[in-house]
């Protein structure tokens, strides 16, 4: 019997590489790294990250999660229905058309299929695929759409938390008054691969000793690693990207813990799974709507200093990073000379070609010193990128 299990979960996890959304998301990541590096170059002349940088970042945090999140699946016996899957599907590369990532969301991509599913069931769709499976989905499955919904929506917090405030993207924006100022954007796609039980298959429904989702008659499962995509896309200007981007990761998995007490409530008043679509779809419009407000009555972090020059971006692998010279910090005197200016700081730094010593004011006020000898040929001299004083690149 325990060969059959294997035998099963290896077959299943091979359907990752047939899944449409898995070739799709690779596509997605690629094309986010293009724009990104095209809108760099056109306001600096140069890009910060290579192209590839989001197509890195798509799913190595990813499988762990999806690792974690399969565990609770497995252990839980979640059977998912075969037309939820097929809907999310559909749903997520709409809304990825749209170009607006964070529509990729959990909340939007499962919120929207519940609410697809529970109007559609019952109803005779002439669509391959789509129709039969509607005929066989039972209402008693949609508990655990919902609990899939509050896991996925974890998984959306501690990935905005842990790798969307890394590699964010400078931009150059126009104020109210008409000044440059500049500004950061982080976009990013995630592939979260998760085990979950489909109904039919030769495998009798696990666990069923404690039927966590209670599942009328005897049910046979078959296993699938699914691609589950989850988009995000933020845009600061008036704090640091870090700081910003990690509250908002923080809100939402303050959000998947109210959906998932719903969910789990559904499981003996199903209804509720739909109240738990809902609370996810309003609570993450929520986030992005008075977030995105509240930045808007900030004043604009990444602007022109009367002492010193702001850092705007630092370039990978350059003696910037390698002084761990920090967004938002401010270079205010070079080899001992006070710059104002991003022309002063090109000056001072001709004074010793060998060697660079500079005094940061950090995030927190504090002031720190930083030095490095500078070798002939390397990445941009410093590799930092200024907000300039007209809408051209300045790089020391």
């Amino acid at each position: 019997m325990d060969h059959i299990w294997v035998q099963q979960f290896l077959w299943g996890f091979g359907k990752l590489f047939i899944h449409p959304l898995f070739y799709y998301s690779l596509l997605l990541s690629l094309f986010i790294g293009y724009r990104r590096v095209k809108k760099e170059r056109k306001d600096f002349k140069i890009r910060v990250e290579s192209g590839y940088f989001e197509l890195r970042n798509l799913l190595p945090l990813g499988i762990i999660i999806g690792l974690s999140l399969s565990v609770v699946s497995i252990v839980t016996g979640m059977v998912i229905p075969f037309a939820a899957v097929l809907v999310i599907g559909i749903v997520t590369v709409l809304l990825s058309l749209t170009l607006k990532f964070r529509l990729l969301s959990p909340a939007y991509t499962v919120g929207f299929s519940i609410f697809i599913l529970f109007f559609l069931q019952g109803q005779k769709i002439d669509v391959p695929y789509l129709g039969k499976a509607l005929e066989d989905m039972s209402s008693s499955l949609y508990p655990a759409l919902a609990v899939l919904l509050a896991l996925l929506l974890a998984a959306e917090g501690l990935l905005i938390r842990r790798n969307a405030a890394r590699g964010t993207s400078p931009e150059l924006i126009t104020s109210n008054r008409g000044m440059t100022v500049g500004s950061h954007v982080s976009r990013r796609v995630w592939l979260i691969p998760m085990f979950l039980f489909i109904p039919g298959g030769e495998l009798a429904a696990p666990f069923e000793w404690w039927p966590v989702f209670e599942i009328s008659g005897s049910v046979h499962v078959t296993p699938i690693l699914l691609p589950f995509l989850i988009g995000f896309s933020q845009h600061v200007h008036g704090r640091l990207p870090a700081e910003s981007i990690k509250m908002t990761g923080g809100r939402v998995l303050i959000l998947a813990i109210g959906v998932l007490m719903i969910a789990v409530a559904s499981i003996w008043l199903p209804i509720l799974s739909i109240v738990a679509a809902a609370v996810a779809m309003l609570g993450r419009e929520s986030i992005h709507y008075f977030g995105k407000l509240y930045e808007q009555r900030l004043p604009f972090y990444f602007s022109r200093r009367k002492h010193g020059v702001l850092i705007l971006a630092v370039i990978p692998f350059s003696p910037a990073e390698k002084m761990a010279l920090q967004v938002g910090e401010i270079i205010t005197k070079v080899n001992g000379t006070p710059v104002h200016t991003e022309h002063e700081l090109y000056e001072a730094l001709q004074y010793n070609r060998a060697y660079c010593k500079l005094e940061v004011l950090d995030s927190d006020g504090q002031i720190r010193f930083v030095q490095r000898a500078l070798f002939e040929g390397e990445h941009y001299e410093l590799g930092i990128l200024f907000l300039p004083e007209e809408r051209q690149e300045t790089i020391a």
